[in-house]
């Protein structure tokens, strides 16, 4: 039973599963909305109908009517099960993946998303499928609770440390769909954005080829890659203004003071190790949220970050 593709509180639907769960939901949302006017349209009837209408009015004995108490547990348990047995199939069908599925592995950080590929492509905040193929994606986070969710394909999983937890889909429209997380993880939680972006199939093979980073791209260039990839612009600004942490314009060879009352010149040393142990020192007048997942970072792409910072003066 297809009804709707699309409402005024749905987003467009673009996954094979998203048919059917809209289906669910607007099937359940009509009865809802039968019954709540059966109820308050009787509500108001026997108000009216039943009304006192004298001081001295004695109203007359009802009988109870079998036929009525029958029906409202009859009728009701009836659509439990109908609404229980299609949920549970459509449960079934979300959360049991394809065995021939293309598989992408999903890293949680506050507050970005990392995706693997079967290739050793990674990308931040960026999910690449091919459209018309299953794609499974087993997904952990490195810090805390996040949830992953595409209105769009209408598939929601929580993303948990320490262990993996998975869903699937079937992406059938070419375009870009926003990922949100779906369970609050700290101060950025609302930036933690990403986007599917979904290719023809020939596309998107075309981009898995061409889709790494060239070994001999520029240090400046990689580290302002890196800086949109790694969601650093939710915290660091580049034109001054103030975030949740300091602007990097003009850091490099400024004197920073520290919580303890310390300072230091921010030179190459300093900017490895606030990357790499955000913590150690923190200056003053800033919390101290920067997540530790920054000490995963290769040796290049610390270089990178650093050159990117020294040029933003």
């Amino acid at each position: 039973m297809i009804l709707l593709q699309s409402t005024a509180w749905l987003p467009e639907a673009a996954s094979s599963v998203a048919p059917e769960v809209d289906s669910l939901f607007q099937f359940w949302a009509l009865v809802s909305t039968v019954i709540f006017i059966g109820v308050v349209g009787a509500m108001t009837f026997f108000v009216v109908r039943y009304r006192r209408r004298r001081r001295d009015e004695v109203p007359e004995p009802v009988k109870e009517k079998k036929v009525v108490e029958l029906a409202w547990i009859v009728v009701p348990t009836i659509l439990v099960l109908i609404v229980f047995t299609w949920g549970f199939r459509v449960f079934i069908k979300m959360y049991t993946a394809p065995p021939d599925a293309y598989e992408i592995v999903v890293y949680g950080y506050q507050w970005y998303w990392e995706f693997e590929y079967p290739n050793g492509v990674k990308t931040t905040n960026e999910l690449h499928v091919p459209a018309g193929q299953p794609v499974k994606l087993r997904m952990t986070s490195v810090d805390v609770i996040h949830s992953f969710y595409v209105p769009a394909f209408r598939v929601k999983q929580d993303v948990l440390p320490d262990r993996y937890s998975s869903l699937w889909f079937e992406a059938t429209k070419p375009g870009e769909y926003t990922v949100f997380c779906a369970e609050y993880c700290g101060t950025q939680h609302s930036g933690m954005l990403a986007k599917v972006i979904v290719h023809p199939r020939e596309e998107f093979e075309q981009w898995l080829e061409s889709a790494g980073i060239p070994e001999d791209m520029p240090l400046a260039e990689l580290g302002a890659r890196l800086y949109r990839e790694k969601a650093c612009f939710s915290c660091h600004s580049i034109d001054g203004s103030r975030l949740v942490g300091p602007t990097f314009k003009g850091l490099f060879g400024s004197t920073r003071t520290f919580e303890d009352g310390s300072t230091a010149v921010a030179d190459e040393n300093y900017l490895r190790e606030a990357i790499l142990q955000p913590g150690a020192r923190v200056v003053q007048g800033y919390p101290n949220v920067m997540p530790a997942s920054y000490a995963s970072l290769s040796e290049r792409e610390v270089a990178a970050l650093i050159e990117f910072i020294k040029q933003q003066q």
